[in-house]
């Protein structure tokens, strides 16, 4: 018995999948439209049959992105039973990120790469922020059920943490491997189990 085939990827995810792959590696101002078309396997045409530019596809990228970055949180916050071990999720989400077997090696977040690119005010660097808030969010939320409500030491420790995150993701994408995550880790562990 034969295997169902798969039905081919459409024009626009092969776009979506070149752009992603190359705004990664060589960053959105330095990939041309040229080379994502070249990539994907497709007529220039079917770009703009897509995206209305290359800005839409900037925006796409970054919103795939951040439910890439959700999709790996979802994974590890599953099997975490206690508030602390729901925080380590996000931890872990970002070591899953910094390990991933990226074409050319990790080279940091890929929104915050984005958002250097664009002009402050811009609406991609606003959805990176977004992006960067909700994941604060979501660490407060886990550290207020792990501090019976008190919600002042939640968003300060939350705070702290985002930028815990933050500088060991940019340091990891410099070392190329998710090991400054995971001594960032080890300090929020260790700073959850402080009185």
């Amino acid at each position: 018995m034969s295997q169902p085939e798969t039905p081919p990827e459409s024009a626009r995810d092969r776009l979506l999948g070149a752009a992603g792959v190359l705004f990664y590696n060589d960053g959105i101002a330095a990939t041309g439209i040229d080379a994502i078309v070249k990539r994907a396997g497709v007529a220039k045409k079917s770009l703009y049959n897509n995206f209305e530019s290359k800005a839409e596809l900037v925006a796409t990228y970054i919103t795939l992105r951040h439910d890439e970055w959700l999709g790996l949180y979802a994974r590890r916050v599953k099997d975490a039973v206690t508030p602390k071990d729901k925080v380590l999720a996000v931890f872990l989400a970002y070591e899953d990120h910094a390990e991933f077997a990226y074409e050319h090696g990790f080279r940091g977040c890929g929104l915050l790469n984005a958002a250097a690119e664009l002009p402050a005010g811009a609406p991609g660097r606003l959805a990176v922020r977004g992006h960067k808030e909700q994941i604060e969010s979501i660490v407060t939320a886990h550290l207020l059920e792990l501090f019976a409500g008190n919600e002042a030491k939640a968003q300060r420790t939350a705070r702290h943490f985002s930028f815990l995150l933050e500088g060991a993701i940019s340091r990891a994408g410099l070392e190329g491997n998710g090991e400054c995550v995971r001594q960032a880790m080890a300090m929020a562990e260790e700073m959850m189990e402080a009185p």
